[in-house]
């Protein structure tokens, strides 16, 4: 979906990273580690679960490391994506309508325990914690993301080059126009190569702003969830952030 690679490729700097103020995680991926973590995420679904391009997944994860490696490894292997469903409405959505199951379902597990009435209907279904290691436990019918991704290799699958006609999200929404949307978000925050956005998490949850956009312009991201506002500029400079969202 971008035009150019990241700075960040040729530098060895991180590409992505993510910041826990609740529990003091903090995570840096390089752009190939990210891309480490999607191609494991791409395995999983296409030779773990026998997905295919066109298949439908839903993807009801907060901004994370975690998300963007599902989002991508599973645009990488064409398949059509969700971001969340129409009954956890409030934020900018992809809806697919009313005609469920997916294919596959990611959510974390305190979504689970609030919306498990609005969780879709999916043939493989995933729990994906926020926290550092395996999830301690799992219900009957979820596997554990973390345990599962690591028996696939760093590797994508090799599908081929996608058309920018194949849908990117269940409403039709093709990779080109994604990519168009993304490029033009990136444009209206004047986001260049080399930037660097810090991003607070709780206030941009759609995936457009915080990952699509920053990856069309070649800028890095600094996720940070749980951010006080009141520390949002110091944060900012200590991680000599260039823009903030």
């Amino acid at each position: 979906m971008a035009d150019h690679a990241p700075v960040a490729v040729a530098t060895g700097e991180p590409l992505l990273s993510y910041l826990d103020d609740a529990t003091g995680e903090r995570t840096d991926l390089t752009a190939q580690q990210l891309g480490a973590w999607a191609a494991r995420s791409a395995g999983l679904l296409r030779d773990g679960c026998g997905l295919r391009p066109g298949d439908r997944v839903a993807v009801l994860l907060p901004p994370h490391w975690r998300t963007a490696a599902v989002l991508i490894g599973a645009w990488s292997v064409g398949l059509s994506v969700s971001f969340r469903p129409r009954a956890l409405a409030g934020l900018p959505v992809l809806e697919p309508g009313a005609d469920l199951p997916y294919d596959a379902v990611f959510v974390t597990p305190e979504r689970l325990d609030d919306w498990l009435e609005d969780v879709p209907e999916g043939t493989h279904r995933y729990l994906v914690g926020t926290g550092p290691g395996p999830l301690s436990s799992v219900p009957p019918g979820w596997l554990d993301w973390s345990t599962e991704v690591l028996r696939h290799p760093e590797i994508a699958p090799d599908l081929g080059v996608l058309r920018p006609s194949d849908p990117a999200s269940p409403d039709g929404t093709s990779y080109g126009e994604w990519g168009a949307v993304a490029r033009e978000y990136a444009k209206q925050l004047d986001l260049r190569a080399g930037d660097r956005l810090l991003v607070d998490a709780a206030a941009h949850e759609q995936p457009l702003k915080w990952l699509l956009a920053p990856l069309a312009a070649g800028a890095s991201v600094v996720l940070c969830a749980n951010l006080d506002p009141a520390d949002r500029d110091a944060r900012a400079a200590a991680e000599q952030a260039t823009r903030v969202l």
